[in-house]
């Protein structure tokens, strides 16, 4: 199977976490499974803690989505905690479309009775808080503790500097253990960034031995089963209501306004 992977960083940018990221994907994918990496190349890629900016870089997943299906890929995978674009994408797509997000916390739910997110920094803690909700989780999550990286360009120097790898660590331990004593039972890491480095570091448990979800690793195998399941079944995502796109009879006059490339999928008729 063919998995794009969409990483929300401009590659060229992040020099250690664009080299050890490809390295991941490779270790924890099945045999048979292809993953074609892509970041951020048209605006920004460094600073969708922000809404502003990860709203004017959905556009890219989004026409990426596109792009997927027209070369044949099998799942698209936003690897981001933000997860821009995931319910367009959902939309549009006739492929599996999973984010880091959701993937982590539903597993995290057959893993212990409740989860737990470190996030980066302040900005970004009640923008996951609101995910969760949204997922329709909040009653299993039990806390959301952060670090302290306002400049999220700076984790890239735990990959290879000691010296920041034991100033990032410390700081995700130290609130992964108040998320634990706030009842956690699963700790997950807030950003794609922080999950590489955990991966990298081979961390998968807290100091008191509570599980840490790394959700690099689940996305792919959460998308390796969404494209199994559609083979069998003939589907994955619902096309009823939330998912559904527009008609045949509606696709001709949305695309006089909108343009020729909306909704690949519809076909208008003849």
């Amino acid at each position: 199977m063919k998995i794009w992977y969409q990483s929300m960083t401009r590659l060229d940018t992040w020099g250690e976490y664009a080299r050890v990221l490809p390295t991941i994907l490779d270790k924890v994918k099945d045999p048979d499974t292809e993953i074609e990496l892509h970041g951020i190349t048209k605006v920004g890629g460094i600073g969708d803690q922000f809404r502003y900016l990860e709203f004017m870089e959905t556009a890219e997943v989004l026409e990426n989505v596109q792009i997927a299906m027209e070369r044949g890929f099998d799942a698209f995978l936003i690897g981001n905690t933000g997860e821009p674009g995931l319910r367009e994408a959902r939309e549009i797509a006739n492929i599996p479309v999973l984010g880091l997000l959701e993937t982590a916390s539903l597993t995290a739910c057959m893993m212990g009775s409740s989860f737990s997110f470190v996030t980066i920094n302040e900005k970004y803690k009640p923008r996951i808080i609101e995910m969760v909700r949204r997922h329709g989780l909040q009653d299993r999550l039990a806390g959301a503790h952060r670090m302290d990286l306002d400049r999220i360009l700076d984790l890239d120097e735990g990959f290879e500097n000691p010296e920041a790898r034991k100033r990032i660590l410390d700081q995700f331990m130290k609130a992964a253990r108040r998320n634990v004593d706030d009842g956690a039972e699963v700790v997950i890491a807030a950003g794609g960034v922080v999950v590489a480095l955990l991966a990298h570091w081979d961390v998968y448990q807290t100091d008191d031995g509570t599980p840490i979800l790394n959700g690099i690793t689940n996305l792919v195998k959460m998308g390796e089963a969404a494209v199994k399941i559609q083979r069998l079944t003939g589907s994955f995502h619902s096309k009823k209501a939330t998912y559904a796109t527009p008609t045949p009879d509606q696709i001709v006059e949305l695309r006089k306004y909108y343009g020729d490339k909306i909704y690949p999928t519809v076909k208008a008729p003849k």
